[in-house]
C-alpha cells in the first residue's frame, strides 16, 4: 500500500492555538494548589508567607518534602512530625490530593494505563484529562508521562496528534502522574506491591520515567524542568538523571537548555531521513530541519558513549522504511553517540498507515547495526488497550475557542 503525503493538509492542522486566557474568569470550584510537585524553593517560600520562622523553614520543608515524597501521604493531618497549626494552614489553602482515575486499563502483557482528570486550573472550564502508561518489566518499571493537555505538532502517524492542544500541564500535574501510578502499584513503604508477576519482583517499582506521553515537552519548558528536578531530587522520589529521558520531535532552540539545567537524557522522534518526508510526518521540520537537530543532537550536554541520544524510529510500511532509508539513516548519525529504536507503527482507529512487514523491519535494524549502532527492535506494549507508542488520546476537548495562526508549529 502506497500513501500520498498531503503537506497541505498537514500545513492546515499544525498551528498552535493561542494559550492566553481570552478574558476568561476563574470558575468558582477551582482547585486549591497542590503542593505536590512544587519546586523546594516555591515550598519554602509557602512556608515563609505562612509564618514559618526563617530558621525553621529549612527544617519544615525537608519535613514535607519526605511526607509527601518518601511517605506518599494525602492527608496533611498524616504529617505527624509537623505541628497541627501549621498542618491546618497548609490544608485550608493547599491541597496534596490526587488528581481522579477516571479509567484504567491492565493489559494482557501488564501494561497498565491510567486516564486522570486533573482538578480545574484557573481558566479552566473542565477539568481535563491526560493519559499515563506504565510499562513493567521484571527487571525495571518505566513510566510515560504526558506534559500536555493534548499536542500541538499534528504528526500524522501519532493518535494523540489528531487531538487539539487545550493546554500545557503544570509540573504538579506532571508529578502527580507518579503519585497515582505509585499509588495502584503499591510502590510506597506502608503498601503491599500490587499483586502481577508482569511487574518488577525485586528493587524500584518505578525506575525510570520518560516524556513520550501526550504533548511536546519542550513546549512546557519551565513545567517540565521543575518536574524533571523534582524527580531527581535525592531526598525525594531520587531517580537518576540517567533514568529520566525526555523526548522531543526537535524543538532545537531549547534542546541545549534542558541538558544544561537538567541533565535528563534526549530522545529524538526522528521517524525520517529527509526534510521532505519529515515536514510532513513531524510538521515542526519546516520550522527546524534534520541538519538544524542533529546539529543540535552533536551539541547535548553530556552526550558520550555513555550518555547517547536515543533516536526513535516508526517504521512505516512504504514510507520510510527502505534498506536506503536505513543506509541514509547511518550516515545522518555519524558522529553522534547514539542509539536507533525501531519502533513498529501501532494502528489506531483512522489511521492512514500500515506497519512495516516485520521481514523488513529485520532488514532495516540489520542494516544499522552493521553500522556500529545499536538498533533494538522495541516490543509493541499494551496495544490492546491502546497504550502503545503514538497511540494515547484522552477524551479532553478546548474548553474556549482558540485563536488559530497558520503557519509555524511555535
Amino acid at each position: 500500500m502506497s500513501h500520498t503525503l498531503d503537506i497541505a493538509k498537514i500545513n492546515q492542522n499544525s498551528a498552535t492555538p493561542d494559550l492566553a486566557q481570552d478574558g476568561l474568569t476563574t470558575p468558582s470550584d477551582e482547585a486549591l494548589p497542590n503542593l505536590v510537585g512544587m519546586p523546594r524553593e516555591t515550598l519554602k517560600q509557602i512556608l515563609a508567607d505562612l509564618g514559618v520562622k526563617d530558621k525553621a523553614i529549612k527544617m519544615r520543608s525537608a519535613q514535607i518534602w519526605h511526607w509527601l515524597y518518601i511517605a506518599g501521604v494525602t492527608d496533611f493531618n498524616d504529617m505527624l512530625n509537623v505541628n497541627k497549626d501549621l498542618r491546618n494552614m497548609m490544608a485550608e489553602r493547599y491541597s496534596i490530593e490526587r488528581p481522579e482515575v477516571v479509567e484504567e486499563q491492565i493489559s494482557v502483557d501488564g501494561t497498565r494505563k491510567w486516564l486522570m482528570r486533573m482538578p480545574k486550573q484557573k481558566g479552566d472550564l473542565v477539568g481535563h484529562e491526560v493519559e499515563c502508561v506504565y510499562i513493567p518489566e521484571q527487571t525495571r518499571g518505566t513510566l510515560c508521562v504526558s506534559s500536555q493537555v493534548g499536542c500541538t505538532l499534528s504528526c500524522t502517524f501519532c493518535h494523540t496528534g489528531t487531538q487539539r492542544m487545550v493546554r500545557n500541564l503544570t509540573s504538579e500535574e506532571i508529578i502527580a502522574q507518579i503519585m497515582v501510578a505509585r499509588d495502584r502499584i503499591g510502590d510506597w513503604p506502608s503498601m503491599d506491591r500490587v499483586n502481577d508477576s508482569n511487574l518488577p519482583q525485586t528493587g524500584r517499582m518505578i525506575s525510570n520515567i520518560v516524556y513520550m506521553g501526550m504533548g511536546e515537552p519542550l513546549y512546557n519548558y519551565e513545567h517540565v524542568k521543575n518536574a524533571i528536578n523534582i524527580m531527581a531530587d535525592g531526598d525525594g522520589i531520587s531517580l537518576s538523571r540517567r533514568r529520566i529521558t525526555l523526548s522531543t520531535s526537535g524543538v532545537v532552540n531549547f534542546i541545549d537548555k534542558i541538558g544544561e539545567e537538567t541533565g535528563c537524557m534526549l530522545a529524538i522522534s526522528l521517524h525520517a531521513v529527509d526534510d521532505d518526508v519529515r515536514d510532513v510526518l513531524v510538521p515542526i521540520n519546516k520550522k527546524f530541519n534534520l541538519e538544524t537537530l542533529l546539529e543540535a543532537c552533536r551539541n547535548y550536554p553530556g552526550v558520550s558513549n555513555a550518555r547517547r541520544v536515543t533516536f526513535e524510529y516508526v517504521m512505516l510500511k512504504d514510507i520510510n522504511d527502505s534498506i536506503a532509508d536505513a543506509k541514509k539513516l547511518v550516515t545522518l548519525l555519524k558522529g553522534i553517540p547514539a542509539k536507533i529504536n525501531l519502533i513498529p507503527f501501532n494502528p489506531w482507529p483512522g489511521s492512514e498507515y500500515e506497519c512495516s512487514e516485520w521481514e523488513q523491519i529485520e532488514k532495516f535494524a540489520e542494516v544499522i547495526n552493521r553500522a556500529g549502532y545499536a538498533s533494538p527492535i522495541r516490543t509493541p506494549r499494551g496495544r490492546d488497550i491502546m497504550a502503545a507508542c503514538g497511540q494515547l488520546k484522552s477524551e479532553s476537548k478546548i474548553s474556549r475557542k482558540p485563536r488559530i495562526q497558520k503557519g509555524d508549529a511555535t
